[in-house]
């Protein structure tokens, strides 16, 4: 409850410290739009504006389309992250090689790719996909080779003295024992996906959430960029929360980490 009532409190504070701001007069109402209360009667809000978009469908369609690409591009990040990560903790000569790669790539935001998303792929979703797989797969690929690295070594030698071996023991054993690291990667690689989608959308695709932010700022219309801002952050804090964090906190009471 503390926790709670901490969080409403600094949520109130900064909306008032924002309305205080739009109200000065400090800056143009089209750049410091006030969140809640008009600065003239019938004016723009950043509320009005969130709850006219979300009853239109306008908002709702486009976080539809961004979900939906940002979960087959984050879809594709975890298979492709999940295959190198095992290639590179099994194999030596892999991770010599594609091992020491990923740490460079890793290293690139992936925005750098967009221009070579458009030359192989054209302007569009294709393109979008692209950059959201990019943006999520070293991460995803680092966090699960550490985690196949680390099994620790007893566990194999029973598996295998009991038969186990090949794909038993991946299911059985490996994977199992590589959960933490894992889900870890998926919190962070989930992350860096957000990120991409958002870079992604706003310099070249139409329908989403990043298009509508690319709208708002050339019609100077701040309000609806503070509108998508909110939901971003909204929908971005409930999945870590109730999706990822909770996998982490389940794991954690699994293996006796926590009570």
């Amino acid at each position: 409850m503390t926790t709670l009532l901490r969080r409403v409190t600094f949520t109130i504070v900064i909306i008032a410290i924002w309305e205080v701001i739009s109200k000065l007069g400090i800056f143009p109402t089209f750049m410091f739009p006030p969140l809640i209360i008009p600065n003239d009667p019938g004016g723009v809000t950043v509320l009005k504006t969130l709850f006219s978009g979300i009853l239109s469908g306008q908002i709702l369609s486009a976080t539809g389309v961004t979900l939906s690409r940002l979960l087959i591009g984050f879809f594709i990040a975890v298979v492709l992250g999940l295959t190198f990560g095992f290639l590179i903790a099994r194999y030596k000569w892999v991770d010599d090689t594609l091992g020491y790669f990923v740490t460079a790539l890793q290293s690139i935001p992936s925005i750098v790719w967009f221009p070579l998303a458009i030359v192989w792929f054209g302007l569009g979703t294709t393109a979008i996909l692209f950059i959201v797989a990019i943006g999520a797969t070293w991460t995803m690929t680092v966090n699960s080779s550490a985690g196949f690295k680390n099994v620790p070594s007893i566990y194999i030698n029973a598996a295998r003295t009991l038969g186990s071996s090949g794909a038993h023991l991946l299911r059985t054993v490996i994977l199992p024992a590589s959960v933490p690291h894992i889900i870890s990667g998926l919190r962070v690689a989930w992350a860096f996906a957000w990120r991409a989608i958002m870079a992604g959308e706003l310099l070249g695709a139409a329908g989403g959430l990043g298009y509508l932010l690319d709208l708002g700022r050339s019609t100077q219309a701040m309000d609806l960029v503070l509108s998508i801002m909110i939901v971003i952050g909204v929908i971005g804090t409930i999945i870590d929360n109730q999706i990822f964090l909770r996998m982490e906190r389940s794991v954690a009471r699994k293996w006796g980490l926590r009570t």
